[in-house]
């Protein structure tokens, strides 16, 4: 492409840049993440149409910075190749000035070989803003170009306390009347997700599936150069479904009519795309924590609308998908991890570890009003507990509190809407 197609794509995408009035947006926690000053890449990552954008151009823009911007994710771009990006930079230069320092580049998982191009201008000292919806921008990428040069930050749709703020609920009142806002709304949360665009929406499933075939197509079939593109949307497809169940390669492969080595590299491209979350089982022993891994879905928008998506036990698998996502929130830009145990007879649904050291037990129950549930729950944990020696125990339901003291231990139970909300 010449530098004059650059210049007029790069305008074109800087009208429309300013014409966005960025405080309608809720300010997300990961913007802490980030540095104007660092010399480091700052790369922002996770699903398609999650806010990545939104973030680093909100960011960026209310510090008031001459920042030059291109998105990657233009179909005029979709040939561009490792030797236009210097057309591409020059356009930017013309469009925003050549002293510009701050460069952000959309999407720029879809140009090859380009963190050699990034690396070139971190040597020139230039501040780099970056955002990909492949976590091989975290593997071989990054790791082999930008080794120690580069702040991951992950990003997921909106939070519970996010969407809360987007819809004007007031999350800090202490009356029945707001406290009851809080329970309505999370029930909305519950059954549409907090997938940014989706809440403007009116063709909601429209948009799920649009949105579903391009990772599977865009970021996946083509990235990995898949062939048989109709099995892996029908395996993302089911195991979407199917959250908050453990993956098992011959159990998909058979499924499928594929072989288990390809049911898992699907499985292994579809958590890449972010589109799934894969769960470890613990364990001390580093081999064990790679095998039988929990699928669980990165936002409740994408699964299909069931018949029974009222019942409690698939309201219960929806608060069980929005707690993996919260915790893997506050905690995997921390460098701690989540994983879930499971004996014979018992298990706990997530164990928050760093390192060896056991952090919290978490269980989640929609609802324990029955004594068997009850129970069952309770017994998990406090087994769990002392298998890994651990006493901060919570158990988290829909809404009720109380804190249960049994077995010498001391389990909080949480209303979801409160431990949501909760600033960790």
């Amino acid at each position: 492409m010449t530098i004059e197609q650059f210049v007029r794509i790069v305008a074109e995408q800087k009208e429309e840049l300013f014409s966005e009035n960025y405080s309608r947006f809720c300010s997300r926690t990961e913007e802490s993440q980030l540095s104007l000053t660092s010399n480091l890449a700052q790369v922002v990552i996770g699903v398609r149409r999650c806010g990545k954008s939104t973030l680093c151009t909100k960011f960026l823009m209310d510090k008031k910075l001459n920042c030059g911007y291109v998105s990657l994710d233009d179909e005029r771009l979709a040939e561009i190749s490792a030797e236009d990006l210097n057309n591409l930079l020059e356009a930017m230069y013309i469009v925003y000035g050549a002293d510009i320092e701050y460069l952000f580049f959309d999407e720029i998982q879809n140009v090859h070989a380009w963190p050699l191009f990034v690396n070139r201008l971190l040597r020139q000292k230039k501040h780099i803003f970056v955002t990909g919806s492949n976590s091989k921008l975290l593997s071989n990428e990054l790791m082999t170009h930008l080794t120690g040069r580069h702040n991951a930050v992950s990003l997921y749709p909106f939070s519970y306390s996010e969407y809360c703020e987007m819809e004007g609920i007031d999350m800090n009142g202490v009356t029945t009347k707001a406290e009851a806002k809080r329970i309505e709304y999370l029930h909305k949360y519950l059954n549409q997700g907090g997938m940014p665009e989706l809440m403007n929406e009116q063709n909601k499933r429209k948009y799920i599936s649009s949105l579903l075939n391009t990772i599977v197509r865009n970021d996946i079939a083509k990235r990995f150069n898949v062939q048989n593109i109709d099995a892996l949307h029908k395996i993302a497809t089911y195991l979407v479904d199917n959250y908050g169940q453990e993956f098992v390669s011959t159990r998909v492969g058979k499924l499928f009519d594929v072989t288990n080595k390809t049911a898992a590299n699907y499985f292994r491209y579809l958590k890449e795309a972010f589109l799934l979350i894969g769960v470890p089982r613990f364990s001390f022993k580093s081999q064990e924590r790679i095998r039988n891994e929990k699928c669980y879905v990165i936002d409740l928008a994408f699964p299909q609308e069931h018949d029974n998506s009222f019942s409690l036990e698939n309201l219960g698998w929806k608060l069980e998908n929005v707690v993996c996502v919260e915790l893997l929130r506050r905690y995997k830009n921390h460098q701690a991890d989540v994983f879930y145990y499971k004996e014979k007879s018992f298990e706990c649904d997530f164990v928050v570890a760093d390192g060896v050291r056991i952090l919290e037990l978490i269980q989640v129950s929609y609802d324990i009003s029955s004594q068997k549930t009850r129970r069952r729950e309770i017994n998990g944990l406090i087994k769990t507990a002392k298998t890994l020696h651990c006493s901060n125990l919570t158990l988290i339901t829909f809404s009720s509190s109380e804190e249960i003291e049994t077995d010498g231990f001391k389990i909080k139970v949480i209303g979801a809407s409160d431990w949501l909300r909760k600033i960790r």
